[in-house]
């Protein structure tokens, strides 16, 4: 029976010690494309598959990463972070490592859990989403000074890496758009702004309503949780104003799911009657009714990015030098439309009394 190549057999044959092959195996760049091109053609005419716990072992370094789940009402089948983790997941396993997601009930418990983390030897980096203005999360990696990387970014964010989209600038182009179609009174559906993207998006919103010389008037703003319900509930309120909006601008799509059922629940019809816009670009959004109008970010791609940037950082990169600020787009489904215009006896009071 003819035995199986091992890597110390392999390194053997090469003269090269077993650490100097692994690293060679696993294009680590502290060894030379010379060198890695002899090991990896080796390998192949010797048949050497290799043993993932020996390669641990050898290299000293826990192939895992894990991610933390943000800490929100929903769960893993949110669809942003569900198409976050397959862009992140794909990153990994084209270099065979291992993805852990993990999520806490509590900021102390979270923070026992990262200590866990970074000393027990099982994961070599973290992914941090949905960062506070103020995280102590990102304080506590810094200090123990463990790789991570943030998807998004708190207040303070020049000494550590990060990949984020301007949610500012995407609200200020949103409101810009509906003004272009006619809208003056434009709801926003946001999110608790201890979040630092919620307050980037508000402020974004506000600073396009001024300069578009609209009044900045806070009935218009609704603060709610990150689901379908909480959109439901805050574009309820805004609808059932004297003067209601004739646009809703939602921080995600999922509020934006529930504004689009909260307008139907009234009789009125999404993108006709009343214009919502939401933001991620989830590929959900296609098949809402109406489809909806979004500033889009891929997920799938800033997973990959992250995952990257942060393989990159655990090979000895410096996390400053990781640091990625993209543009969201507007993407035109059938949700947003020009200012409603009806002369019938249900509608014509209210507009009249918005103009």
């Amino acid at each position: 029976m003819t035995q199986r190549m091992s890597l110390k057999k392999l390194a053997a044959h090469l003269g090269l010690t077993e650490g100097t092959v692994s690293r060679a195996l696993n294009n680590y760049p502290d060894i030379s494309a010379k060198t890695r091109d002899r090991v990896q053609q080796a390998a192949t005419e010797l048949g050497y598959r290799a043993n993932p716990l020996a390669r641990r072992l050898a290299t000293g370094v826990a192939e895992a990463v894990a991610y933390i789940m943000p800490e929100t009402h929903s769960t893993i089948s949110e669809p942003f972070v569900s198409q976050l983790l397959a862009g992140l997941g794909e990153t990994l396993s084209e270099r065979g490592w291992d993805l852990l997601v993990t999520q806490s009930g509590s900021a102390e418990q979270e923070a026992d859990m990262l200590h866990k983390l970074i000393t027990s030897g099982r994961v070599s980096g973290v992914v941090l989403s949905r960062p506070l203005k103020n995280d102590a999360r990102i304080k506590l990696l810094q200090k123990a000074k463990f790789p991570f990387i943030v998807h998004g970014r708190s207040v303070e964010y020049k000494d550590y890496a990060w990949y984020d989209v301007d949610s500012k600038a995407a609200f200020v182009a949103a409101v810009d758009h509906l003004v272009a179609l006619g809208h003056a009174r434009i709801g926003f559906i946001g999110a608790p702004t201890y979040y630092n993207f919620a307050q980037m998006r508000l402020d974004g919103y506000k600073e396009a309503i001024a300069n578009n010389g609209l009044e900045v008037d806070p009935d218009l703003i609704q603060i709610t949780e990150l689901s379908d319900d909480g959109g439901e509930l805050a574009a309820g309120d805004l609808l059932d104003c004297t003067r209601a909006p004739t646009a809703l601008l939602c921080v995600t799509d999922t509020q934006a799911l529930g504004a689009l059922a909260a307008i139907r629940a009234r009789g009125l019809v999404p993108g006709k009657h009343v214009s919502v816009i939401g933001y991620d670009g989830l590929r959900f959004g296609r098949h809402t009714n109406p489809p909806l109008t979004t500033m889009a970010q891929p997920q799938a791609h800033s997973g990959r990015q992250l995952g990257d940037m942060l393989l990159a950082i655990i090979d000895g990169g410096d996390p400053t030098d990781f640091q990625v600020l993209r543009s969201a787009e507007l993407l035109r489904r059938k949700s947003d439309g020009p200012v409603w215009v009806d002369t019938s006896e249900t509608m014509s009071k209210t507009r009249e009394e918005q103009t």
